[in-house]
C-alpha cells in the first residue's frame, strides 16, 4: 500500500443509513458500526466492531458515529 487508507463515513442520508467510502471508492450504506466493521473487512481491513468508533482513521462527517438516522441530519 502506497499510503494510509482513507476512510469516510458520510453523514446520515435522508432515508437512514451512511455511506462508507475507502480511498474513493463506496463500499456500501451502513446502518450500524457492525457494517461499517464488515465493509471494512470486504475490503481487507481486519477491524473489531467495537473499535470502529474509536479509531482515528475513520473520518465521520456531520456527525458522530452514534448517528445513523435521519433525525441526526439537521
Amino acid at each position: 500500500m502506497s499510503g494510509p487508507i482513507r476512510v469516510i463515513v458520510h453523514p446520515p442520508s435522508p432515508s437512514g443509513g451512511r455511506r462508507v467510502r475507502v480511498d474513493g471508492e463506496i463500499l456500501g450504506l451502513a446502518h450500524n458500526v457492525g457494517d461499517v466493521a464488515e465493509f471494512l473487512r470486504r475490503a481487507g481491513l481486519e477491524i473489531d466492531p467495537a473499535d470502529v468508533a474509536e479509531v482515528s482513521w475513520i473520518d465521520w462527517r456531520g456527525v458522530g458515529p452514534e448517528h445513523w438516522g435521519p433525525e441526526a441530519g439537521g
